[in-house]
């Protein structure tokens, strides 16, 4: 899977941009400032539908304008044209020319995995940035888990709002709490399907990326024990005092143990900066290994943050992707471009909203 074309308009600083991709490795070259991280968020938006700098559609509209636009063309096991056009008043997405109606049938058409600073929150962060990541795993990976998820959290803010009435409709709030067992029920048994398969990759990168220095688990731990109906019920008389619903799959947590410990209380900053990459590093290969083809993989100076020995642990994942036809976009400065991934690449020099072949 690879993107051929890429078309924006109005993007970040971007006043117009159409630029074909081969296959291969694709090195972003320029100063800080200039557009490079654009690009990767651009590609992941197709992928995903949102910004991995988690913000919204008018952050991502260029300075002046009313609204962005944003398209490319995939060659996966077929051929496919995505177009985007967002503004405050009208939103459109097309695949194959053809109207978008559910985000399960888009969801798919471009895979990717993008490597970034925020990655960090993946450590460092509350429980509800781990859930997203499981949540998107699952998304990439299992058809049905999307629409089941957005019915349970529909579920949970309806359920929320009948909380917070005065007087609340005690046959209303049953039949919501039928619901939300249902749904929760079933994504407690997707993620604690998920995590035993996954937690092997991870722990393998993290061993590659520290030279075997560390040793990392994951443990899903779920809000609900044993019986959703029964601690649902009993969470009950909270309810009413908090007006919220404080038991359910929207409050699991994905516990990292770094050697046994909470990576979050007692790792270093190098670290949890290991843990992470090497949680999207186990990401790309469990892709690869469901879908059979690599994803695009979005790298985001990361290199430059990690030492010589850290660095090569992260150098077989580009390499794989290298030898099965996939495709790496990577942003760098002149100067610290790793000069260990050699120079079969296509290097990109980007200047102020412009990208031009080296």
């Amino acid at each position: 899977m690879h993107l051929a074309h890429l078309r924006l308009r109005d993007f970040r600083n971007y006043p117009r941009l159409d630029v074909d991709f081969a296959p291969g490795f694709q090195l972003l070259l320029g100063d800080n400032a200039q557009g490079k991280t654009n690009i990767l968020e651009a590609v992941y938006l197709l992928a995903t539908l949102r910004s991995f700098r988690g913000v919204g559609g008018a952050q991502m509209i260029r300075h002046g304008q009313k609204g962005y636009f944003c398209g490319g063309r995939v060659i996966g096991s077929g051929e496919h044209d995505i177009k985007m056009y967002w503004s405050a008043r009208e939103r459109n997405l097309t695949l194959d020319a053809q109207p978008v109606k559910k985000l399960g049938s888009y969801l798919g058409t471009l895979r990717t995995v993008v490597f970034c600073t925020e990655d960090l929150e993946l450590v460092k962060g509350s429980s509800r940035s781990r859930r997203r990541f499981l949540d998107l795993l699952l998304a990439q990976t299992n058809p049905g888990y999307l629409p089941l998820l957005q019915r349970y959290m529909h579920t949970v803010r309806t359920r929320n709002a009948l909380l917070k009435q005065r007087s609340t409709d005690e046959a209303a709030l049953d039949g919501f709490s039928r619901e939300l067992v249902a749904t929760g029920d079933q994504l407690i048994r997707c993620r604690a399907e998920l995590v035993p398969r996954f937690s092997p990759l991870v722990r393998l990168a993290c061993r590659r990326i520290s030279n075997d220095a560390e040793d990392l688990r994951l443990e899903y731990q779920p809000s609900v024990k044993h019986d959703f109906a029964f601690e649902l019920a009993q969470a009950h008389p909270r309810e009413r005092t908090y007006r919220a619903t404080l038991v359910g799959p929207h409050r699991d947590e994905l516990q990292l143990l770094l050697n046994e410990k909470s990576a979050a209380q007692f790792g270093s900053e190098g670290q949890k900066r290991t843990l992470a990459i090497a949680l999207k590093m186990a990401q790309a290969e469990y892709l690869a290994g469901i879908h059979g083809s690599a994803p695009v993989l979005l790298i985001d100076d990361v290199m430059g943050e990690l030492d010589v020995k850290r660095r090569s642990g992260l150098l077989p994942l580009l390499d794989q992707a290298r030898k099965t036809s996939g495709q790496v976009f990577m942003t760098c400065t002149e100067e610290n471009w790793p000069r260990e991934l050699g120079q079969d690449l296509f290097r990109w020099e980007v200047q102020d909203g412009t990208l031009k072949a080296l």
